[in-house]
């Protein structure tokens, strides 16, 4: 895409089998990682990415399976698509690009990917900024009705091939909008070369099964990972900021995230911003000044 005026996009080859990374960097300065979510590319950045690139060196890539990036076959352990594949893609990336230690900035399922990377390669990631998301083992483990409304689409998900893929091929852009326009944001938010991005990505068949396949993981083995971090006593050691929508199902069925970052990692601060979950669109002043303050350290 365009709008990343003054940024390169690359594409690179990662991993023993080899997974291609698409990416669009820009900027100098010490280096930070920004990881989009669902149902997204790395298009949702570009609110902010350029007034970052000021004082960093900017890399937005698409994960493993989401916009111009590889999507890898899976099987039944969904392990391809895994947040620990995932998150070991976008440390190679890095790598490749001369950045050993660096600064991740997430959000949703890109979030998740940044918490497994900062429990599974704490030598790699100097900060974390988490947005509009607690921590996926928690969320399994209270779900109430507040969850199971806002977080349906996890459960749709997670069902066998190729039932969720069937049932959102028959009008897959009304049900895009639907998702984008339904987490308090508001469809309106997203500028329109931004949106025709996200359309022109889900219009693709394996694209949206390679995101189903994320939530299949997230629903098996990124659970097993959780619960082996929990009985290693492993917590994410470096500082992390969480930042959360007032109208986002975090805001709604989550009593006090930073309580619960709190169980999960040393150095925890954060703040709720007056907005829905898609906060870097719907509020980019707001998501940059909290970034930046928090990056500088």
């Amino acid at each position: 895409m365009t709008i990343f005026d003054g940024f390169r996009q690359v594409d690179v080859s990662v991993g023993d089998v080899p997974v291609r990374i698409h990416a669009a960097v820009g900027g100098s300065g010490p280096p930070v990682l920004l990881l989009h979510g669902f149902p997204q590319t790395h298009a949702m950045w570009h609110p902010i990415a350029e007034h970052l690139a000021g004082h960093h060196t900017v890399v937005a890539p698409d994960l493993r399976g989401y916009g111009d990036s590889d999507r890898p076959p899976s099987d039944e352990s969904h392990a391809a698509y895994s947040f620990r594949a995932m998150a070991q893609d976008q440390v190679a990336l890095m790598r490749e690009l001369g950045h050993e230690r660096f600064a991740v900035v997430g959000h949703d399922r890109g979030a998740r990917v940044g918490h497994r990377m900062g429990l599974d390669q704490p030598e790699a990631v100097t900060r974390l900024a988490v947005l509009d998301i607690v921590p996926t083992r928690h969320v399994y483990a209270h779900v109430g009705r507040e969850v199971a409304e806002g977080y349906y689409h996890w459960f749709l998900f997670i069902q066998p091939f190729d039932l969720p893929e069937r049932l959102v091929e028959g009008n897959a852009m009304h049900y895009l909008h639907q998702l984008l326009g339904g987490w308090g944001s508001g469809l309106e938010v997203f500028a329109p070369e931004a949106l025709a991005e996200y359309e022109r990505c889900f219009a693709d068949p394996e694209a949206r099964h390679a995101m189903f396949e994320d939530y299949r993981a997230a629903a098996s083995i990124d659970l097993a990972h959780d619960d082996e971090d929990v009985a290693a006593g492993r917590l994410l050691s470096m500082p992390v900021l969480a930042l959360w929508g007032a109208r986002g199902v975090v805001a709604r069925s989550t009593h006090d995230p930073l309580e619960v970052w709190r169980e999960y990692a040393a150095d925890v601060r954060g703040a709720v911003l007056d907005g829905g979950h898609f906060l870097v669109e719907e509020l980019p002043r707001d998501i940059f000044v909290e970034l930046e303050q928090f990056l500088r350290g």
